[in-house]
């Protein structure tokens, strides 16, 4: 059970071709695409609580709110940063931001839960 707001982790990215938005449809540029900023958040909100969690349990995004202020280039090391800010119950909640180098490209706030995995994948 997760009972300390303040996890933080950082999820690194070299911006491929495969991660532009030309690659991926959201978009004809080819830089950082936005779903695949929003990815990188959601892996760096995913593995701060991680360890926390017992063998069965994982989290799930349920929702996420960014703004993506600023292009990042093909070979750009872009990192993304979450701090778990709020927990209630299995809801986490988490603050989010991205830099390209020491630049912030991208923040908001994102939402995951604690679920149980054998429980999860059984309901789909």
């Amino acid at each position: 059970m997760i009972t300390q707001t303040g996890l933080t982790h950082t999820s690194t990215l070299t911006v491929g071709q495969q991660h532009t938005a030309q690659a991926l449809g959201s978009g004809d540029m080819p830089v950082l695409a936005t779903p695949q900023m929003v990815a990188l958040m959601e892996n760096a909100a995913m593995l701060a609580v991680a360890q926390q969690l017992e063998a069965s349990e994982t989290t799930v995004g349920t929702q996420i709110t960014v703004s993506h202020v600023r292009a990042s280039k093909v070979g750009a090391e872009v990192r993304a940063v979450a701090r778990l800010t709020a927990i209630d119950g299995r809801r986490l909640d988490f603050e989010v931001e991205a830099y390209d180098g020491e630049t912030l490209i991208g923040q908001g706030t994102h939402t995951r839960f604690v679920v149980q995995r054998e429980r999860f994948m059984a309901k789909l």
